[in-house]
């Protein structure tokens, strides 16, 4: 692997552990800390250092240690395999669903926003921008 794909694999498994942190901090209310995710690793036999973590979740370095990626593919309940970003992975529902609700809860805030902000507006007008939000919406792209 060149230092290019290295660095392009660390920051592409920064933005799946980030992904993945931002769905079980909407499940459960609360983002995992580091804590919680070491012990539950080494309750299964594998060390995951602060240090360790912080380059994996910044996307300062990849890491490769199949048995960390097993450990938190498990803690986050997702396959390794979408964890590693192999091809042919496909996005868990729960994050599929978790996008979604992300997606339109920040289209709502942007809709309601535009509407406090632009005060008096014809509804035709009001109408025309949520059209264009929502087809916005249907269009980005999916992780």
């Amino acid at each position: 692997m060149t230092e290019e794909e290295s660095q392009a694999a660390a920051v592409d498994l920064a933005n799946r552990l980030r992904l993945l942190m931002d769905v079980a901090e909407a499940e459960s209310g609360a983002e995992p800390t580091y804590s919680q995710i070491a012990d539950f690793l080494k309750e299964r036999g594998v060390n995951l250092s602060r240090s360790r973590w912080t380059y994996m979740v910044n996307g300062h370095r990849y890491v490769q240690d199949p048995a960390v990626f097993e450990g938190l593919a498990a803690y986050f309940d997702v396959d390794t395999d979408f964890l590693l970003g192999a091809d042919g992975a496909t996005t868990p529902e729960k994050v599929t669903a978790q996008l979604d609700l992300v997606r339109s809860m920040r289209a709502a805030k942007v809709k309601s926003y535009a509407a406090r902000t632009l005060g008096d507006i014809s509804p035709r007008a009001l109408h025309a921008i949520t059209k264009f939000l929502d087809e916005e919406l249907t269009h980005m792209p999916e992780h």
